[in-house]
């Protein structure tokens, strides 16, 4: 009895744990508060210390695709044409039918070297790395006439899609005559500065008397078709007869395309803008530059379609002379050139003018007849000087 009572007794008491296990057990964090982050509020002074300006080829780097370098299939067609389009243009202004040759080398499946070789009148040797160094530098951007090319953005940035796919430079080789030496250039563009950077300057042995050639090196595909390069340049030589085309695929196929005809197209001339197609800006800025020394002198030489044998009289004047706004007026004469059809070519003031939008009244605008143009402009309604003395009146 005594022996069950004395295990019972011994079976209640806990066991006392040891220190060692003691110290094993982890003891539960204390509870803290999440420290809140601070918001860094930048002040007009910081961020006016980010701000820089972006050039023209940085933003080019960044969206390539607008030049057509979105596909490495279109980016071969596009290296081509625009070295293609610059060969024809040189030659027919320089009034040479075009020889150009047209060379793609596969260099690997991914990377091929592309080279356009023209008899031009070649360049100038200052003006190379401007011309394939630097994007919007050309000399057809500020002429009224078609042409190709014009924005002077086409060959850079083909040389500077090739610089960041395979970081070569664009190779040229000028020549401007029989007596001048070649030279040879390789040139990378400083994106940041928008400005040509040459690796290489040397006189070199060139065959032709005188001429360009262009070499690219780029990441492309290469494929067969009527959208490949090898269409485009059956569609090339079809649309300038007057040139012959010598094609090279990177399969080493050579097409020769022969000359059809033997003279040049007649050269477009270069046409200067109609008022009714000219904005607001646009005629301010003209008025400021133009070297006329009336309005009527503006008129009649900076646009087409405005005979100088009547000119151009403020609407103010016409009716005062008429006998106020509400005259009918006499007939004004149409020139027989900007006759359009056998339709009657005299109308009354009274009818042109009521001929006119109304939204030029309710802007406030001014107007100027012009022969039988009337002409609203959007002019404030106090009268605005001119050069020597001309002013433009409103209504």
């Amino acid at each position: 009895m005594a022996q069950a009572q004395l295990k019972l007794k011994l079976k209640k008491v806990p066991r006392k744990p040891s220190s060692a296990s003691a110290s094993k057990k982890p003891t539960p964090p204390a509870a803290t508060k999440p420290e809140r982050r601070k918001v860094v509020r930048l002040t007009a002074a910081d961020l006016a210390e980010k701000q820089r300006e972006i050039s023209v080829s940085e933003f080019f780097t960044k969206n390539r695709h607008l030049l057509g370098f979105d596909s490495p299939a279109k980016a071969l067609l596009t290296t081509v044409k625009e070295a293609v389009d610059n060969a024809l243009d040189a030659c027919e202004e320089a009034g040479i039918l075009p020889d150009v040759l047209i060379e793609i080398q596969s260099i690997s499946e991914t990377r091929y070297r592309v080279a356009v070789q023209d008899n031009g009148p070649g360049i100038v040797k200052a003006q190379i790395p401007k011309i394939f160094g630097q994007l919007l530098y050309g000399s057809k951007f500020h002429r009224l006439r078609q042409s190709r090319g014009q924005q002077g953005i086409g060959i850079s940035a083909a040389g500077m899609y090739g610089q960041l796919t395979t970081g070569k430079p664009i190779t040229v080789i000028s020549r401007v005559g029989a007596n001048k030496p070649a030279h040879k250039f390789d040139i990378q563009i400083d994106t940041r500065r928008n400005a040509p950077v040459v690796t290489a300057d040397d006189e070199v042995k060139w065959e032709p008397e005188h001429g360009t050639r262009v070499e690219i090196e780029i990441e492309a595909t290469y494929k067969k078709g009527r959208h490949s390069v090898d269409g485009y340049v059956e569609q090339t030589a079809m649309a300038n007869p007057h040139a012959a085309i010598t094609y090279v695929a990177p399969d080493g196929e050579r097409l020769a395309l022969d000359r059809v005809a033997a003279e040049l197209p007649k050269e477009p001339l270069e046409i200067k803008p109609h008022p009714h197609g000219v904005e607001l800006g646009i005629l301010l800025k003209m008025l400021h530059e133009t070297k006329a020394r009336n309005l009527k002198g503006f008129l009649s030489g900076e646009f087409s379609r405005v005979s100088p044998a009547e000119g151009c009289v403020p609407l103010a004047e016409h009716d005062a002379a008429e006998g106020g706004a509400g005259s009918g007026g006499g007939p004004l004469q149409r020139d027989p050139g900007d006759q359009a059809d056998g339709a009657s070519v005299q109308r009354p003031l009274a009818d042109r003018r009521g001929a006119a939008p109304d939204r030029a009244q309710e802007a406030g605008g001014g107007a100027i007849l012009c022969r039988d143009h009337t002409l609203s402009i959007g002019l404030p309604r106090q009268p605005v000087p001119g050069r020597g003395g001309a002013r433009l009146w409103s209504r």
